[in-house]
């Protein structure tokens, strides 16, 4: 019964994942699943998040071109002994729609990877630790904007040990005795 469960429980992420057309009362933006990711204590590794715009609409770069436009924008909280370090976002692409044909704006269509680079503190303990926070965005068709949203975004860190420092010999006289 739990194997049912869980191969109807990947199967539908991957039916989800899959899915391009969904309309207004869909989500526009999705988050594909995010592997654990493993780190040793005091060591940094930056994290590909994964986002899907629905086939049909776009959203504004995290640099639009117009300050009056909504960005897409990535916050994270950190987890317990974990510091968020700098958040790395792709180019956006320069595009004219039909309610602004003289403008280009800049958006990120179809698939984009946002990275988010994280450390464990030297003392952090080891374990898994949950990342999250929120993708904000403002997703448009080719004729009008939606409201601005909020995807939750997670990711799960796994806190290995880190080796022990090397021991260093006391220093040794030139002159044997």
């Amino acid at each position: 019964m739990k194997a049912l469960f869980a191969s109807a429980l990947l199967l539908s992420s991957a039916w989800a994942w899959a899915q391009d057309d969904l309309g207004p009362k869909g989500p526009l933006v999705k988050m594909a699943p995010v592997p654990v990711v493993t780190v040793m204590q005091g060591k940094s590794i930056t994290v590909p998040l994964l986002f899907r715009v629905s086939s049909g609409y776009h959203v504004n770069s995290n640099h639009p071109k117009s300050e009056f436009l909504i960005p897409t924008v990535l916050k994270v909280e950190p987890a317990t002994d974990i510091v968020i370090g700098r958040t790395t976002y792709p180019d956006g692409q320069d595009m004219s729609f039909a309610f602004a044909p003289d403008e280009k704006l800049n958006v990120y269509t179809g698939d984009f990877k946002v990275d988010v680079l994280v450390r464990p503190l030297h003392a952090a303990q080891t374990g898994k630790y949950v990342v999250r926070g929120s993708l904000k965005y403002q997703a448009c068709d080719n004729a009008a904007c939606f409201p601005p949203k909020q995807l939750p975004v997670s990711f799960d860190v796994r806190i290995a040990k880190a080796p022990p420092a090397p021991r260093k010999n006391p220093a040794q006289s030139a002159h044997p005795r």
